[in-house]
């Protein structure tokens, strides 16, 4: 009997820590979506706190034109994100612009100085808070940021985040899941009878800072009726629901940026039941056994039933392998399907990169158009006045002169066809093989292109090649949209400074080739040089990039088997390096 206990104490505990490793499953998943759905939006208050109508509404709070400005901006902004409401306080808490400012419940004329999502806000720094809304009476995450402007702190934005979502993955599964505040009161659950209970004791202190930040307005804080175990290492939570109490295995995380706790319940009734059930057939395998060797014992002398017992087992034996066999096919065959499938979604992602690449350049040509019509008009405007003026030469009987002027025209004409080849050439698809591209032919093609959006940013481009003859591995046409991409930027960057040189350079450096555009622009802070190769990422205001330049530009250099970066240039401003394989070494590592 003792030995049965034992067993059945063993069993269970090995069943709980088989539990326990599924539940940290679960428990990894639920912190991992809760934390990738909030993190999607914390970087936001940053972002929308720089933009100038926000700052000049702060400059000035009591201008009606520009509070509607930033109404609709928050509003437009908040529809595009999803996000359920952004809003701008001063520094003494009041708000002045919300995106729900034309809906009943607005923001608007709210003092929140007691939350700390604006007490850490106003005094620099960037904050994130769960509550639930006192004007709304909706829950939700609160991220701020301080709005300033030459160190002087004007305001505060906040962000709120709707996190229904969230809950309502977590309803109805195998698992209870719930997230507690430090005073361990809980907010977030699949279970809406457990909200706003505490699974501390909601003792005078905990109450007393609760209601300090008014975290959950008035909604009424209620004791969960909890008591806690440990059971070999597992922790173990008892509560008593619907007149009975249950027993759940319970594992917890702490987040400490949010300073959050995510729990993860099991009910052990399950496995308490499977464990039972392994024991009963243990034992039941065990009577089996016993009974089987006595029957063993008894016919030993049976020679033939013996022998009729080994060849049922080695047709047993032989039906298994075949089988394993068919089981075999079965996986190989659908591992053929999915390579099949997986060199299907590589084709389809090549595409979308070709795709995404052309769009990079089309949006290119869209910027310089202004600048390219200015081009063209001049020419056409000279042309016109030499066509003109050699009618009036012919009239005369001035021949040659005429003929001087029809030269001029037909110049100007070359000059336009220039122009144009090379931004036909820019903007068609590629479908080039990568080999030996001569590198002042590419930077001449490129000089070409930029020379319009040179000219609109008053920049001028030197060029320095270390020597003739540098020729690099890679495909003409994609390397020429590289380079016009990074001086397009430095043009972008120098416009309106005092200095607007910008350099491109070209040397030998460990057997590759290196280009360097560089200029004196404000150059790329540390925290933006992390994600300026991102896809969708710029620094330029609405409407003038879609921040694929660069993106599509790394990843170009990339398929040359070559590297893009950016640094810093003494003195001020960045500098843009493209390092790629002289195409001499690689011809003579292929020999």
């Amino acid at each position: 009997m003792l030995a049965i206990l034992q067993g059945g104490a063993l069993l269970t505990r090995s069943y709980m820590e088989e539990a326990s490793l599924q539940a940290s499953s679960a428990l990894r998943l639920a912190v991992a979506a809760l934390a990738g759905h909030l993190s999607r939006y914390e970087p936001l208050p940053a972002l929308i706190a720089d933009h100038e109508i926000i700052e000049e509404l702060l400059r000035t709070p009591t201008e009606p034109a520009l509070r509607q400005a930033a109404n609709e901006y928050l509003k437009g902004i908040n529809q595009l994100l999803e996000s359920s409401d952004i809003y701008v306080l001063t520094p003494d808490g009041n708000t002045i612009a919300a995106s729900n400012y034309d809906v009943p419940g607005t923001f608007i004329g709210q003092n929140f100085h007691y939350r700390p999502y604006f007490q850490s806000a106003i005094v620099g720094q960037q904050a994130r808070f769960y509550a639930l809304g006192t004007t709304s009476l909706k829950r939700g995450y609160y991220f701020s940021a301080p709005v300033e402007e030459s160190g002087k702190i004007l305001g505060v934005i906040v962000f709120k985040v709707d996190i229904d979502s969230i809950e309502n993955s977590w309803r109805g599964g195998e698992y209870k899941i719930f997230v507690a505040d430090p005073e361990g009161i809980i907010f977030m659950t699949g279970s809406p009878e457990w909200l706003y209970t505490g699974i501390l004791p909601l003792d005078a202190p905990r109450l007393a800072r609760t209601q300090a930040s008014r975290r959950y307005a008035e909604a009424e804080l209620r004791p969960l009726p909890v008591s806690e175990a440990v059971y070999h290492g597992q922790q173990l939570m008892q509560i008593a629901e619907g007149g009975t109490r249950r027993e759940y295995l319970r594992l917890s995380h702490y987040i400490p940026e949010a300073d959050w706790t995510v729990n993860v319940l099991l009910d052990t009734a399950s496995v308490r039941t499977q464990a039972r059930t392994t024991l009963v057939a243990v034992l039941l395998f065990i009577c089996l056994a016993a009974l089987a060797a006595a029957i063993l014992w008894q016919r030993r002398a049976r020679v033939v039933e013996r022998l009729r017992l080994q060849e049922e087992a080695r047709n047993t034996l032989e039906k298994r392998v075949e089988e394993r066999t068919a089981d075999l096919a079965r996986v190989n065959e659908q591992i053929e399907l999915e390579i099949a499938e997986r060199r299907l979604t590589e084709q389809e992602l090549r595409k979308t990169q070709a795709d995404l690449i052309q769009a990079g350049k089309l949006a290119g040509l869209g910027q310089m158009s202004a600048a390219l019509s200015h081009e063209f008009n001049q020419p056409l405007a000279a042309a016109k006045t030499y066509a003109d003026s050699a009618a009036l030469l012919i009239d005369r009987g001035r021949v040659p002169e005429a003929q001087d002027n029809v030269r001029r025209i037909s110049a100007l004409i070359d000059r336009m066809a220039s122009i144009s080849r090379h931004l036909r050439n820019f903007a068609r698809k590629p479908n080039e093989k990568l080999g030996p591209v001569p590198l002042p032919e590419v930077i001449a093609d490129t000089m070409e292109i930029v020379a319009p959006r040179l000219k609109a940013a008053d920049a001028r481009l030197m060029v320095d090649l270390e020597e003739e003859g540098l020729v690099v591995q890679a495909g003409p046409v994609r390397l020429q949209q590289v380079l016009v991409n990074i001086v397009s930027n430095a043009a972008d960057a120098v416009e309106g400074l005092g200095n607007r040189e910008i350099t491109l350079s070209a040397r030998r450096t460990a057997g590759r080739i290196a280009i360097e555009v560089g200029d004196r622009g404000p150059g790329v802070p540390a925290a933006i040089a992390e994600r300026i190769f991102d896809p969708f990422f710029t620094t330029k205001g609405v409407g003038r990039g879609l921040g694929l330049g660069l993106s599509i530009s790394y990843n170009i250099i990339k398929d040359f088997g070559g590297n893009l970066s950016v640094s810093d240039r003494p003195g001020g401003g960045a500098v843009f390096r493209v390092v790629l394989d002289s195409a001499a070494e690689v011809q003579e590592a292929a020999e």
